[in-house]
């Protein structure tokens, strides 16, 4: 029986990992050689130009504006989004007066993650609506109200990718929030009992205990939240000016690669571009579970 067990588990594994490699793995390699021609996407020849594209790439303006906007948001998305998604998730679990949650924990929590169940499209088009730079808008209306002039949320380049961020951030709480409040509740009560016997505050408790033991659930969020932020491509296709506007101060990398794709039909440029995309995902990703690696602790 055990010598027959290694041929059952390949039985089992052959299907999905052919799948996988069919998919995922085999689309991968063609963007791979894509990305070494000049192929335009509507001939069946292409002419292998070598490395010209990524030589290109670094040379090409936008691109250095969308990874520096990249930047912006890889600071300030994650941060932020982990901070409040902590802090509502800490009150709905430990921030009642009995350390068992606010009254009405269940209801927010359905408030919090409603961002979830719309697709990005759809809460595109809902801040555009916010985000009018007339009276019409909805925080403008309220601008005005106060005896200000309407803001360009998006029309401003000093606005515009922090009013995209601010979408980003607003579509993302909710899931992080149920995602802590899931550690949180795996954490036993006799941890947060004892602190308290020994006369640790609420504040002492989130720092020393909570967030200590859900290291390893922050990790995974800002590594998740890292991926998000380096694609980005639904909210600011919809949301900004001209395609990255104005003047490319929302571009981002991933709306690069389908206007070059799609726009200029310049498939080997665009193929080049999304490597790059690539292995920045990968680097950052990997520094980040590197720098934050350490012992698991039990409990």
């Amino acid at each position: 029986m055990r010598r027959g067990r290694p041929v059952f588990i390949a039985g089992f594994l052959a299907a999905p990992v052919l799948i996988y490699a069919v998919l995922v793995i085999g689309p991968y390699l063609q963007a791979f050689q894509i990305a070494l021609t000049n192929w335009r996407g509507v001939s069946a020849r292409a002419n292998y130009v070598g490395l010209d594209n990524f030589f290109r790439i670094f040379q090409d303006d936008m691109f250095w504006k969308a990874l520096r906007n990249h930047g912006q948001m890889l600071l300030a998305v994650p941060l932020i989004t982990i901070c409040l998604a902590l802090t509502f998730a800490f009150l709905l679990n430990v921030g009642g007066r009995r350390r068992t949650g606010l009254r009405g924990s269940a209801f927010y929590r359905v408030v919090f993650f409603f961002p979830q169940v719309l697709s990005l499209a759809a809460v595109g088009v809902l801040f555009q609506l916010v985000y009018r730079p007339d009276e019409s808008g909805v925080l403008n209306r309220v601008i005005v109200g106060l005896g200000l002039e309407p803001l360009g949320f998006l029309t401003n380049p000093s606005l515009a990718l922090w009013s995209i961020m601010g979408v980003m951030i607003w579509a993302g709480v909710g899931f992080y929030m149920v995602l802590f409040s899931a550690g949180m509740a795996a954490i036993p009560t006799e941890i947060y009992e004892a602190a308290e016997l020994d006369g640790a505050g609420r504040f002492r408790v989130f720092f020393s205990i909570t967030l200590p033991l859900l290291r390893n659930t922050v990790q995974v969020a800002w590594v998740y939240l890292g991926i998000v932020v380096l694609d980005g491509f639904a909210l600011v296709q919809v949301l900004s000016i001209n395609n990255g506007g104005p003047d490319g101060a929302t571009s981002v990398l991933g709306l690069q690669v389908w206007q070059h794709a799609f726009g200029n039909y310049t498939f080997g440029y665009a193929s080049a571009m999304g490597v790059v995309l690539f292995f920045i995902i990968m680097s950052i990703s990997a520094l980040t579970m590197r720098l934050t690696r350490r012992e698991s602790l039990e409990y």
